[in-house]
């Protein structure tokens, strides 16, 4: 088991960790101001399924080999490179959402959850940072570390959802106001496309 001060100053690092400017929060800030809390929130909650891929692939030791193997880390980044031109795509071509009622039409919620997901899985540098990052708080004197590794993993997994959810929320509060705009959705959309595209980028040309 863990130890609580290891527990403490694991958690305090991911929090950190989870609050500076990277893919997965600049894409729950951007779902959540153009669709609301309720689809950043599920677009959070696909994220942290992703994480959970990551912690069990980097556990099982599985996360090794995008780190040995250059095919395998390239093919999955061009994947997941791929997805974010993808999106890019969609935003672009994203026209105001008609209102009804007041309200604009709401996007489903598992659509939403799965591009957390995919976004996820499909980056190899989250299973590499897992790899380098989760084994630092682990030791043999707590017995095993697969266990120990599921833990952190888990921790790690609770401080980026309420990370997350915080940013959503917050995100989320204009997101009424823009949907009384059409001129703001078409530009808050061209923005996302943007950011998506230097995701993609940044993706396409990582390095082990």
């Amino acid at each position: 088991m863990l130890s609580l001060e290891t527990v403490i100053t694991f958690a305090a690092a991911a929090t950190v960790l989870c609050w500076v400017p990277g893919p997965d929060n600049l894409f729950v800030l951007m779902q959540s101001a153009i669709y609301g809390r309720g689809v950043g929130l599920s677009v959070t909650a696909g994220l942290c399924v992703g994480l959970i891929f990551h912690t069990v692939a980097v556990s099982l030791g599985v996360a090794a080999i995008f780190q040995t193997s250059q095919f395998a880390f390239d093919a999955l980044k061009f994947i997941g490179a791929g997805y974010l031109v993808y999106l890019a795509y969609k935003a672009f071509r994203a026209v105001p959402d008609e209102l009804e009622a007041g309200t604009a039409k709401a996007k489903p919620m598992w659509q939403m959850m799965a591009r957390g997901v995919v976004m996820n899985v499909t980056n190899p540098k989250v299973a590499i940072f897992f790899l380098a990052f989760l084994p630092q708080f682990t030791s043999t004197a707590n017995g095993s570390i697969v266990f120990q590794m599921l833990q952190l993993g888990g921790i790690f997994i609770l401080c980026a959802f309420t990370s997350f959810a915080v940013i959503s929320l917050l995100a989320g509060s204009i997101s009424a106001w823009l949907k009384r705009s059409d001129r703001s959705q078409v530009i808050l959309n061209r923005i996302a496309g943007l950011v998506f595209v230097g995701l993609a980028a940044k993706l396409a040309t990582a390095h082990r």
